[in-house]
């Protein structure tokens, strides 16, 4: 029972912006799991869960070792660094890379946690992106292409 209501919890904070032991709580609740605040603040505890910023003063609870801020930080700063060019097709999202970068860019990317984002795989100065959808993969491309 705990290591069921252990994985849908960490399923819950990958899916929604969840800020509250309330917000575990009733989502929880929604999967058919009842339990107590003391509960989820063990289940917090044991799963090194931690709050990261999502921006606008917001925070999120995330299984990153990171400041979220921190992680996006140096994200945009080897972005703009060492990828060349962004373009999609359908739900697959291609990023050129100067030669030996995309692992490490692919890397940060990753630790992001980026919505819509189903995997990635990098070579030497090419990543990879699987998007849940066409529209994900459009909206991820004109993300990326801010941080240029």
């Amino acid at each position: 029972m705990k290591s069921r209501r252990h994985a849908t919890l960490l399923e819950i904070i990958q899916e929604y912006d969840i800020d509250t032991q309330e917000e575990l709580i009733e989502k929880l609740s929604q999967r058919g799991f009842t339990v107590t605040q003391a509960t989820i603040s063990r289940d917090i505890k044991e799963l090194k869960l931690i709050k990261t910023p999502i921006g606008n003063g917001k925070y999120k609870y995330t299984t990153g070792n990171k400041s979220g801020m921190d992680t996006l930080s140096n994200f945009q700063n080897l972005f703009k660094t060492a990828v060349i060019s962004v373009d999609f097709a359908q739900n697959m999202v291609v990023l050129k890379t100067t030669n030996g970068m995309a692992q490490g860019v692919c890397a940060a990317l990753d630790s992001i946690e980026w919505d819509g984002i189903l995997g990635t795989i990098a070579g030497d100065d090419t990543i990879f992106i699987v998007a849940t959808s066409g529209s994900k993969a459009a909206a991820l491309t004109s993300e990326l292409k801010k941080n240029m």
